[in-house]
């Protein structure tokens, strides 16, 4: 039932923290506008393509039309407070998303009609599972020339494992789209432009539309019958049941995981926004649905689950940093507990006592002040010193650890030089801001050539920084051409030996280390074994020599880069009574482990990508010839709507400029995204 507006109350199960998701131009943040729009939460509607677009206020975001940087806002919708993250599609810009989803409850995936499940939909989703995350679909476009709802939902099935099941269907596609028929109330639903889809109309199926309905009514009832036994009953005897126990059900699968309700319209031609808005409140979980804060007490290791609750130890995540005017504003999802503005809390991660000097409500880039945040709150604090994405604050008599959030690797690199010494210590002070907004960008300076190397995770997001330099700080460094980032790995077995016998301020230092190092599979990761008697010899040799390789495995043989898929077996060490320390082991192990490599037959690792392009069939072979000169692997060519769907993989260093050539030899028609695959030899 759609509808009228209430002022949020206060209970966590009257809270949605939701996410909206999916592949770059979906329609995700058009969506969001929607959103807002029928909450009353702005008043007039603010388009992409037009730069005005609410949620999109950075001037990157504005010239591109596209979002880079995850939003937060609050809204209200039939008694309940949503807090909405509108999230970036492109790949460069994942870390928005996995920073969004790890602290949210719930999650709206958005598919484009036309275009079904694209690459960045499949690699959200499939991060939304990992966190265990309960979703809804909206199938957006339906207006669009080969929009294909049935074709959408196969997709779904066949590329994301997922079990979705249609509450409503579009009443025609692409220019004869009209609105949507309820599946559980059996009414079709049209949207009136003169109102900008405020007035909803609505009526009794009937005739072909209500023919049309019928058997996917018969299949979402099939569906939840599997998942709850008195419907089962009732539709084994042929009972039919009513909405409301169909809704019950509903609610009770999504929570679970088990289903994936559907839904579908056009957020640009205002159709079907009402009806996902209810569905988010009837469908999607509470904080009380989802588990407590589960994390580690520091000291003893122990687990320990706080529940949401406002009168429950504090446990909150930093899931975002931002620097604003010089200051740091860290987004903070709180799980249990409550943070008072002014009140010292403990920042758990980095072992420091933080002052929570003010609070805030988001919309976007406005704040509202906040007194107090509870259990289930997204909310906006300024005053923490030290905090990072990912760190746990919570109280200094009870502190939790929660999982922190994924790290990600750099792909490649640029070198920036000041123009002057002057601006050489402003870049490092604006580099320092950029690094603790984003866990994805790396900073190294080259003592030789005094550069500064910055790594990212693609073209547009090392772009997308020097704009802001310029734009935020007046900074115009000279930037030489994008490096691939690569790393090293051994091909076979070596052996080294490594003895350090040297005096160190007025005491001698020794230590012998024999090992081999061998290869593992890809991505099977780094493993260190001690093949000796551990207990023959002190904990402090034993770790300085593990801290040791780990430090010496950090820079290989070749060209520096870190080695990856190695296993490093410690074989024979040698002690002499008066001189071995931990630092003679140490020196020794890392002068082994260099040998080793050296004597392994190292390779380079480059970043390989996954490529696809989308193409009017006309173009197939231009796209196909293009890869083919870059040297791509085709892994598959299939059809989707009226397009070929062309799945590759491809050196990054042979990618450099690909969009345009592209772009070029297909007249601009054909479709193109590349994500980070792996290291790996090509």
């Amino acid at each position: 039932m759609s509808g009228k507006k209430h002022p949020p109350k206060h209970g966590l199960e009257l809270i949605r923290n939701l996410g909206v998701i999916a592949h770059i131009d979906a329609g995700k943040t058009t969506l969001t506008e929607r959103i807002l729009f029928y909450a009353d939460r702005i008043h007039r509607l603010g388009e992409v393509h037009e730069g005005t677009a609410t949620m999109d206020f950075m001037p990157e975001e504005q010239e591109r039309g596209i979002t880079i940087a995850a939003a937060c806002t609050t809204c209200a919708w039939r008694g309940r407070q949503i807090n909405l993250i509108d999230t970036p599609g492109h790949v460069d810009f994942t870390i928005e998303v996995q920073r969004s989803l790890r602290v949210l409850d719930g999650a709206v995936g958005v598919f484009c009609a036309v275009s079904g499940v694209e690459p960045q939909s499949e690699t959200v989703w499939r991060q939304s599972e990992g966190y265990g995350v309960p979703k809804l679909a909206f199938i957006n476009k339906m207006d669009r020339l080969g929009a294909d709802f049935q074709g959408a939902l196969q997709a779904m099935i066949d590329r994301l494992g997922a079990k979705p099941v249609a509450l409503q269907i579009p009443l025609g596609s692409g220019a004869e789209f009209s609105g949507v028929a309820d599946l559980l109330t059996m009414e079709s639903l049209r949207f009136d432009p003169a109102s900008q889809g405020r007035e909803i109309l609505r009526a009794a199926l009937a005739g072909a539309d209500l023919e049309a309905a019928i058997p996917w009514r018969e299949k979402l009832i099939e569906a939840l019958a599997e998942t709850d036994d008195a419907l089962l009953e009732n539709y084994m005897a042929g009972i039919e049941p009513p909405s409301e126990a169909l809704r019950v059900a509903l609610r009770k699968a999504t929570v679970a995981s088990g289903l994936v309700p559907v839904l579908c319209g056009s957020a640009l031609k205002n159709i079907g926004v009402q009806p996902l808005m209810d569905a988010v409140c009837d469908y999607l979980p509470s904080p009380l649905d989802r588990p407590g804060a589960v994390g580690v007490d520091p000291a003893t290791k122990e687990t320990k689950i706080f529940p949401a609750d406002a009168k429950a130890p504090l446990a909150a995540l930093v899931f975002k940093v931002s620097m604003e005017t010089g200051r740091k504003i860290a987004f903070v999802r709180l799980y249990s507990g409550r943070i008072e503005a002014g009140q010292e809390i403990f920042n758990v991660t980095q072992n420091q006592h933080e002052r929570a000097a003010r609070l805030f409500r988001l919309h976007a880039d406005q704040r509202e002040r906040l007194d107090v945040a509870k259990a289930g709150d997204i909310v906006a604090v300024a005053g923490l010193r030290f905090a990072r994405t990912g760190d746990t604050l919570a109280l200094a008599g009870d502190p939790i650890l929660l999982e922190r959030i994924s790290a990600y690797q750099p792909v490649i690199s640029l070198a920036v030089e000041p123009q002057n010494a002057q601006e050489a210590e402003k870049l490092s002070e604006v580099l320092e801001k950029f690094l603790i907004e984003d866990p994805t960008l790396f900073v190294e300076h080259d003592e030789a050539t005094a550069q500064v190397i910055l790594s990212g995770m693609g073209e547009l997001h090392l772009e997308v920084i020097l704009e802001r330099m310029r734009r935020e700080y007046g900074l115009a460094p000279r930037s030489g051409k994008p490096q691939v980032v690569y790393r090293e790995t051994v091909t076979r077995e070596g052996e080294g030996v490594g003895e350090y016998h040297r005096e160190l301020g007025d005491k001698f230092h020794y230590g012998y280390v024999r090992l081999t190092v061998e290869p593992r599979r890809r991505l099977a990761g780094r493993d260190i074994v001690f093949e000796v008697d551990s207990a023959a010899y002190p904990a402090a040799w034993l770790d300085a020599i593990d801290e040791g390789l780990s430090d010496g495995l950090q820079s290989g043989s070749i060209g520096g880069y870190p080695v990856q898929d190695v296993r490093v077996r410690v074989l024979e060490l040698k002690a002499l009574e008066k001189d071995s320390s931990a630092v003679g082991f140490r020196m020794a192990a890392n002068m082994a482990l260099k040998k080793a490599l050296a004597a392994a037959a190292p390779k380079l690792l480059e970043p390989l990508m996954e490529v696809e392009i989308t193409a009017p069939e006309d173009f197939l072979g231009d796209a196909v010839s293009l890869l083919g000169a870059k040297g791509a692997k085709i892994e598959e060519i299939s059809s989707k709507a009226a397009v070929k769907a062309i799945r590759a993989t491809a050196a990054l260093r042979k990618l450099f400029g690909f969009a345009t050539e592209l772009r070029n030899a297909t007249q601009g028609r054909a479709g193109l995204i590349m994500k980070f695959s792996r290291f790996d030899l090509l």
